[in-house]
């Protein structure tokens, strides 16, 4: 009986010395991504700080030199397209304020984010976003303009994250 005390004895301070060490284990294994992720986070600020100052150099930085807008045909290809998309949203806008029309600031909002890393070098991003106007004058309202949900495919390129496939209306992939 002695000997079964001990041995449980034994078994337990054992229990208590590899239990701990798998659980460190685990957790790290959870922050494999985490530097990524952060990677990921600032990457798609920059984005959206870009649009929504129609800043198309700091625009066009977020993508890979053949990135994209969009999907399909009418996709927005490469990085000379997709400065001129944002020129022409800045030059549609200075003629607006230009014709007396109060242009308010925009904003672009993303929620209930969720990153997938199917490969090293590759995550989906999935999100909900919104375009808001804010108040564009004494007693109005700030609006919402569009809504959806997007699935974005990111590579990491020379140890940089890059938008390959911005594409804002997925339709039901997800």
């Amino acid at each position: 009986m002695r000997y079964v005390r001990i041995g449980l004895l034994i078994a337990f301070a054992a229990a208590l010395l590899v239990v701990p060490n798998a659980m460190r284990v685990s957790a790290a294994g959870s922050d494999t991504h985490q530097k990524d992720r952060e990677e990921i986070e600032a990457l798609m600020w920059r984005y959206a700080r870009a649009l929504d100052t129609f800043n198309a150099d700091a625009y066009v930085t977020a993508y890979t030199p053949d990135g994209q807008f969009g999907a399909g045909a009418n996709a927005t290809k490469g990085t000379e397209a997709l400065r001129k998309m944002v020129a022409d949203l800045k030059k549609n806008r200075e003629q607006r304020e230009k014709n007396g029309e109060m242009q308010p600031p925009m904003y672009h909002v993303e929620t209930n984010v969720h990153v997938e890393f199917p490969a090293k070098d590759r995550a989906l991003y999935h999100a909900y976003w919104m375009t808001v106007f804010g108040a564009a004058g004494r007693g109005s309202q700030p609006r919402v303009a569009a809504a959806g949900h997007e699935l974005d495919e990111l590579v990491k390129v020379d140890g940089r994250w890059l938008i390959k496939v911005r594409n804002v209306s997925p339709g039901d992939v997800d």
